[in-house]
């Protein structure tokens, strides 16, 4: 959903994957993506936005380059997102700190994150960091995002040729 919006709305989406570009989500749904982590690391992106889902959340929060590019994103001042179980990741890498937040619940529901206010809206932005539900939030994200990125006409138009 997320990267069929932001491309329909003019977005260059860079999709990198941990290990192999050929991914499998929690249901069986396989993604390939476009490269493999490692060939972006050095590139700088507007926004990062992190998949939710398990185990694929937990390959997130425990890789030390995501966690590396997350923090570099943060403090070049840029967005970063996620979804589902995703936030995780955000958390681990001490994104959510003093922040409101969402995710699915009792993904992050149980952290002791220092400062964090847990919300149960779909999207929740709290300066550069954006959070969303789950599976059923994720055309409210991406067009959120899309507006970010590109502004609410933008995203407005897109929505509406979605019937969203």
């Amino acid at each position: 959903t997320l990267i069929d919006v932001l491309r329909r709305g003019g977005v260059d989406v860079t999709t990198a994957a941990l290990t192999q570009r050929l991914v499998k989500g929690a249901h069986g749904i396989a993604v390939e993506a476009d490269t493999l982590l490692e060939n972006v690391l050095q590139r700088d992106f507007d926004l990062i936005v992190l998949p939710g889902g398990l185990p694929g959340a937990h390959h997130l929060r425990d890789d030390a380059r995501v966690q590396q590019l997350l923090q570099r994103a943060a403090q070049q001042g840029r967005y970063t997102a996620a979804i589902c179980a995703a936030p995780l990741a955000l958390a681990s890498a001490g994104l959510l700190n003093g922040k409101r937040a969402t995710g699915y619940p009792g993904s992050i529901d149980k952290l002791n994150v220092p400062g964090m206010t847990l919300q149960n809206d779909k999207v929740v932005q709290d300066g550069k960091v954006i959070t969303s539900r789950g599976p059923a939030t994720a055309m409210a994200f991406a067009l959120h995002l899309l507006a970010l990125l590109c502004g609410d006409a933008p995203a407005h138009q897109v929505g509406q040729g979605l019937l969203a």
